[in-house]
């Protein structure tokens, strides 16, 4: 099955993260984010529905063409007419998918779908069986599977595994789980169903309470190999687990996950980011990890000075290993003397130490009045202060 220590990225940021109210995109910027995700290196793009409409299926269809080196899956209600949607979409593909997938908690088998648990049993292994027929590759998911019975749950991946589903995906749908449930119910599964150890398991996580990327981490730790995510964390409600951060998580700190790591290009998360933001208009808040404006910044004195020593004092990964330019030493009212002096030499100002402390009272005076110091201030604060010349 490849290196065991290999995760799969299942990018679903134009199916899930198009679910998002507002950000659904046109066919042509969505060949835009597929390119972008080639780019990016992701295993699987999950480029749709495409029963939802014929649009759908178009784009589904162009992207399954336009793509190479990933696969591209299309997704599918257990029905066959939904199947042969998906079929007719990605069947152009190098590398096609079929995602078949089916509620088993019994809330959603009670009140969305109006099947006993048998007949929903029953439902997976026709419509896998015949997924399979048409596709290769047949990804099954239980949706809600972090609120069903767990004996249940374990019959129902038995019996998509024997139908001829090569990933089984545990999605925690409605980001209930916490962590060590999530980690504990992929090893029970490993455990106790018959033929889990020849399909690869997969994660999908919503982050309903913040949970999201910490769960798809901890179902790694469980021994999922597949993880399905969304660029900034796009989705329904309150979106998915964000591509960047289980990415970068993975990078950082490889000694946790027994060395599993992903085949991704990290410098193309940036641009991939900003791409995806411009095209939903989904801003992308200035505190989000990885890649929000801030993610790099600082301010206050002590990290300043901490980061012109030694990088490694404030920062984990390196602003040009995920797609930035660099470090960003922001001015303002918490700053100190030396992140002011650092950003006077790239302005191209060198101080002696009388010269600074009198550019700095200014500085602090300016700086109780506006949020942040722009480079125009910079330039006023130099020359509004004589005994301060420029480097030459």
């Amino acid at each position: 099955m490849g290196n065991p220590a290999a995760v799969k990225i299942f990018d679903t940021t134009l199916r899930d993260g198009e679910q998002s109210p507002g950000a659904t995109l046109t066919n042509a910027e969505k060949l835009q984010v597929a390119e972008q995700l080639g780019r990016l290196n992701v295993d699987i793009i999950e480029a749709g529905f495409p029963a939802a409409s014929p649009g759908d299926l178009l784009a589904v269809k162009d992207i399954a063409s336009l793509v190479r080196n990933v696969a591209v899956a299309a997704l599918a209600r257990a029905n066959k007419d939904d199947i042969d949607a998906a079929w007719e979409a990605v069947r152009g593909a190098e590398q096609p998918i079929i995602h078949v997938f089916l509620a088993t908690s019994d809330i959603h088998l009670e009140h969305t779908l109006s099947l006993s648990r048998e007949e929903a049993l029953a439902s997976v292994r026709a419509m896998v069986t015949y997924a399979r027929r048409l596709c290769p590759h047949v990804e099954f998911s239980a949706e809600d599977a972090t609120r069903s019975d767990r004996d249940y749950l374990c019959r129902i991946f038995e019996t998509a595994i024997q139908a001829g589903a090569s990933t089984v995906n545990v999605p925690d749908t409605v980001g209930y789980t916490l962590p060590h449930e999530y980690e504990a119910l992929f090893r029970m599964l490993r455990e106790r169903v018959p033929g889990i150890d020849t399909v690869t398991m997969s994660a999908h996580c919503h982050d309903d309470l913040g949970m999201a990327t910490a769960n798809t981490l901890a179902a790694i730790k469980g021994g999922a190999r597949q993880v399905e995510v969304t660029v900034n964390g796009l989705g329904e409600r309150a979106g998915n687990t964000p591509l960047e951060e289980v990415v970068m998580a993975l990078r950082t700190r490889p000694e946790l996950f027994g060395g599993a790591a992903t085949r991704i290009d990290t410098q193309q998360l940036l641009a991939t980011s900003q791409l995806v933001s411009q095209l939903t208009s989904v801003p992308v808040q200035p505190n989000k990890a990885i890649v929000g404006s801030n993610a790099f910044a600082h301010e206050a004195d002590l990290h300043q000075n901490g980061m012109l020593k030694n990088r490694m004092t404030y920062e984990i990964m390196t602003p040009q290993s995920v797609g930035w330019e660099d470090m960003n030493i922001v001015l303002g009212k918490h700053s100190g003397r030396h992140g002011l002096d650092a950003r006077l030499r790239k302005l191209g100002y060198k101080l002696d130490s009388e010269q600074l402390q009198a550019a700095y009272g200014r500085f602090v005076a300016l700086a109780d009045q506006k949020k942040l110091i722009t480079e125009n201030d910079l330039l006023y604060i130099i020359e509004s202060g004589k005994e301060t010349p420029a480097a030459v």
